[in-house]
């Protein structure tokens, strides 16, 4: 393992009231460094679920539209327990902030941020950010499909949510099983199982990181938020086991589409409001 750089990483978690620990990550999920008060054995954890979920996410960079930069910039996981944060470091690195409920969200991003320009030639690992190659060959380009065959797989709450809210692209139902429920008429197919198989393991990789806040695996996790250049990626907790995926363009107003995504839960899913609060832990 390269140099230790635990040391760095205490002026989050010394500065911003709430911030529970910090962990940095090489792209391969190797942890460079952790605060005091996690084991060895959550860091590796932590390390090796953010690297994964990392990989999955540029996978479906295309989801949220076609543009010529689809760069990753932040991932947010929030639990009923907290929120879990994760950025760019550099060179083919990661920083992965964890913080109680009632943190300053902007602060610690501000202070995230500005270790990571502290960091700087600490770091050395080989860049790996970008989108690979051919990611998300099915409507790889972003562009909305139309619809094949069988009017049946689009589900026309969701429908709704999408053409009335300007920027918003995709909605996707997934059921228990990790498969396509139904979708928004931009969807077809094939996409709706590319990224139905992505958002299965992106759910994963998030609930593992709920030991990083010091909760147990049955932790209620609400819903994880991918940023790129150019838009945004949503999984939400849609009750009995069931997700939400969406996508949206970079300015479209996200508090007012997840909202009405929310909204529309319990028209998707039996008791979706009801089951809502058990953050999709059985999915």
């Amino acid at each position: 393992m390269s140099t230790d750089l635990s040391w760095m990483l205490t002026d989050i978690v010394q500065n911003v009231p709430k911030a529970l620990h910090a962990v940095l990550l090489s792209a391969d999920g190797i942890p460079r460094g952790a605060t005091d008060g996690l084991t060895d054995r959550s860091a590796r954890t932590i390390s090796v679920a953010m690297a994964g979920m990392q990989s999955l996410s540029r996978a479906t960079a295309h989801f949220a539209g076609p543009a010529e930069d689809r760069q990753w910039n932040q991932t947010i996981i929030e639990f009923a327990q907290g929120w879990v944060f994760l950025i760019g470091a550099g060179q083919g690195a990661y920083l992965a902030a964890a913080a109680e409920p009632e943190v300053d969200m902007q602060q610690i991003s501000f202070r995230m941020h500005r270790l990571v320009a502290r960091l700087g030639d600490n770091l050395t690992s080989p860049p790996r950010v970008s989108p690979p190659e051919g990611a998300g060959a099915a409507g790889g380009d972003g562009r909305r499909e139309e619809m094949p065959a069988g009017r049946g797989f689009v589900l026309a709450d969701l429908d709704r949510v999408v053409a009335e809210v300007p920027g918003a692209r995709h909605a996707l139902l997934l059921g228990a099983e990790g498969l396509p429920r139904g979708a928004s008429s931009g969807v077809g197919r094939d996409l709706a199982d590319t990224i139905s198989a992505a958002m299965t393991g992106i759910h994963a990789y998030s609930r593992a990181t709920s030991q990083f806040m010091g909760a147990s695996e049955r932790a209620e996790w609400r819903q994880t938020v991918i940023e790129f250049q150019h838009g945004w990626i949503f999984l939400i907790a849609a009750g009995e086991g069931a997700l939400l995926a969406a996508a949206a363009e970079h300015d479209c107003d996200i508090e007012e589409f997840t909202t009405r995504l929310h909204d529309v839960v319990p028209s998707l899913v039996p008791d979706g409001a009801a089951a809502r609060g058990q953050g999709g832990g059985d999915a």
